[in-house]
């Protein structure tokens, strides 16, 4: 039995504003040929808006797959025999090692042997030019959960952040209908509290709040470094410099955390303007001097690896650790703390002097996404590229493939109440539910894991949190605001590349300079001024010239 989708007209209507705009001079030279009555022709599977797909004959697509070294793939999973039994789709997996994802990615894409489907994608840009993806906002009309989404949770704004300079986009990115947390610190509560801090008001601290409060554990326990940092301070810096309104933070464990180019948006100007050499950002920089000139942050927290930093933090050698909940939970379910009676708290962000900022929605709704390559298309015929397209519109973007991808088989893995409310089964851990349960979702199963679970409906989100984190969003909620979403810069691969030429050097100055003044390396007294004049020297001027052109040359695709 063949079923064509419900919302037919919607997506037909829906096609032209989901689509962003651009001519026919598509890099991936992707555009549909088949008119939409032909599309709907003879078709030997089912699929529609809150329809489970389902092919007549057994499909299999080719996928890169990113394999984390913490639930490592099992052929045996109930994942890839459920979706078997549901959609009679098989993978063709091409596995990778988490820490070589991206590289293998690039080089497969750049050669031209990608799989069909490329998930866990977090930037298209370095394969935009490339002409072996598709330019996937040509083809959303097929997608009627995609397309739902989008309308129903406003995520218009959100997707021009992904537009190339065509005015297109290159990532099926993964949307969640509302803002959850993110990073922040993990403390001990028990020394905190012992050295008379009051964590009460923690949600409304500044960074001055938090400094107070370093300075009385540092006093109680008689200790220098208090604080001994993971991600080479990478993560720290980034949630600071959302509040300093800064750009900052970068780590060769963490990678790019907010550093990027520096470039922050003026709205009221309208233009952007590099951020690193203001007095904002010195001010920035003063603040974690002080930090470090007092013996509160280690010095070995700009070079230890993570594990080096978790390990001190274990034993009880410091007493914060930049993290998400996920890895408190860990800890906790893992018991993996080694002193007697730790009592561990998430705390809220601090606000700075740009205002009481919710860190995580600097990046807004989307999470990492699915490219799809050119091969695809080539291979398959315009005709089962679609029904591709409306499988991974199911499985990525239905309210049943996020409940499949996150929690497993209803009956299996979880229950279910009448209001929708999912409680995973005892006998499984996950995430910080069932702490000693014999077996692991996402290790056994293979659910819940980086390459399927991500977006979702505030029901989903809300499902994956313990009442620890509830409660922590709870906090952010309550006392913080959402940051504007900056406007893109849609350059071409020409663009790019000039850009990138400036880039490199210049932020690998800047990040390096960043830790020298941090640790008085350099004095922001006598070198600050030289330090602006390198950054000027190595192009930051030159820089947020060509971004600015490029913004208002393409400001009319943003509309």
């Amino acid at each position: 039995m063949k079923r064509k989708i419900a919302a037919l007209t919607l997506s037909l209507v829906m096609a032209g504003s989901l689509a962003a705009c651009g001519g026919s001079d598509s890099k991936s030279g992707s555009e549909p040929a088949l008119s939409s009555s032909e599309a709907e022709k003879d078709l030997d599977y089912e699929y529609g808006e809150d329809t489970t797909f389902h092919s007549e004959e057994p499909v299999t697509y080719s996928m890169m797959f990113s394999d984390h070294e913490n639930y490592p793939l099992k052929k045996d999973w109930r994942l890839w025999s459920y979706i078997k039994e549901k959609a009679n789709v098989d993978f063709d997996l091409t596995t990778v090692a988490r820490t070589d994802y991206n590289d293998k990615v690039t080089a497969a894409v750049n050669s031209g042997s990608a799989p069909y489907i490329i998930p866990k994608i977090y930037d298209s840009k370095a394969f935009e030019d490339s002409g072996q993806v598709v330019a996937v906002s040509d083809w959303v009309q097929y997608m009627p959960n995609f397309q739902k989404q989008v309308k129903e949770w406003g995520m218009e704004d959100e997707l021009k952040q992904t537009y190339a300079s065509d005015g297109k986009y290159y990532r099926l990115p993964g949307m969640w209908e509302d803002v959850a947390g993110g990073y922040s610190f993990i403390i001990r509560k028990d020394v905190f509290e012992a050295a008379g801090v009051d964590l009460n008001k923690e949600a409304t601290w500044t960074w001055e709040d938090f400094y107070d409060a370093l300075k009385k554990v540092q006093d109680y326990t008689g200790r220098e470094n208090v604080w001994s940092d993971q991600y080479q301070f990478g993560c720290a810096m980034n949630i600071a410099a959302n509040v300093y309104g800064v750009k900052a933070g970068n780590s060769t464990d963490g990678g790019d955390w907010g550093l990027q180019d520096g470039m922050k948006f003026d709205f009221d100007k309208d233009e952007f303007y590099f951020a690193d050499t203001t007095e904002d950002y010195k001010d920035f920089l003063s603040y974690f001097n002080k930090l470090y000139s007092e013996g509160i942050i280690d010095p070995e927290t700009f070079t230890q690896d993570s594990q080096q930093a978790q390990a001190k933090f274990f034993r009880g050698d410091s007493y914060v650790l930049s993290a998400n909940y996920q890895l408190l939970s860990d800890i906790i379910s893992g018991n993996k703390m080694q002193v007697e009676n730790a009592d561990l708290y998430f705390l809220t962000t601090p606000s700075g002097p740009k205002g009481n900022l919710k860190v995580s929605s600097a990046v807004g709704r989307l999470e990492n996404g699915i490219m799809i390559s050119k091969s695809a298309l080539e291979d398959l015929g315009e005709k089962d590229f679609i029904k591709m397209l409306r499988f991974i519109d199911w499985l990525w973007y239905s309210d049943e493939g996020h409940e499949l991808s996150q929690w497993g088989v209803e009956g299996e893995t979880y229950t279910k109440d009448a209001d929708g409310n999912i409680t995973l089964n005892s006998d499984i851990y996950y995430n910080g539910f069932n702490p000693g349960a014999a077996k692991q979702l996402n290790v056994d199963y293979g659910f819940g894991g980086g390459v399927f679970a991500y977006g979702g409906k505030k029901q989903i989100q809300l499902s994956k949190f313990t009442e620890g984190e509830k409660e922590w969003n709870e906090r952010i909620n309550a006392n913080k605001e959402n940051q504007k979403l900056q406007p893109p810069v849609l350059s071409d691969e020409e663009q790019k590349e000039e850009l990138n030429l400036i880039k490199v050097p210049l932020m690998d100055y800047v990040n390096i300079s960043a830790l020298e003044f941090i640790t008085g390396k350099k004095s922001l007294d006598t070198d600050w001024d030289a330090y602006v004049k390198e950054c000027e020297s190595k192009g930051s001027t030159k820089y947020a010239e060509k971004v600015n052109e490029i913004y208002k040359d393409t400001k009319d695709l943003l509309k």
